[in-house]
């Protein structure tokens, strides 16, 4: 699966808050991601990740 910085990924699953949209900010054997809801930084590995994402959002201006 092809997802890079600064893609806005939906998950099947809700984060605690509530949202379950996430911003990535780093890509490679784990994804760090930003909550779009309340902001919390979480790391998840790769394989995890890729089978919870249920839409791709992506970012055409480039990485940030």
């Amino acid at each position: 699966m092809d997802i890079r910085v600064g893609d806005v990924i939906t998950m099947k699953k809700n984060h605690p808050c509530g949202e379950n949209r996430f911003l990535i900010l780093r890509s490679g054997m784990d994804f760090r991601m930003r909550c779009l809801g309340c902001g919390h930084e979480v790391m998840v590995p790769r394989v995890k990740a890729e089978k919870n994402i249920r839409s791709v959002e992506r970012n055409e201006a480039g990485e940030g």
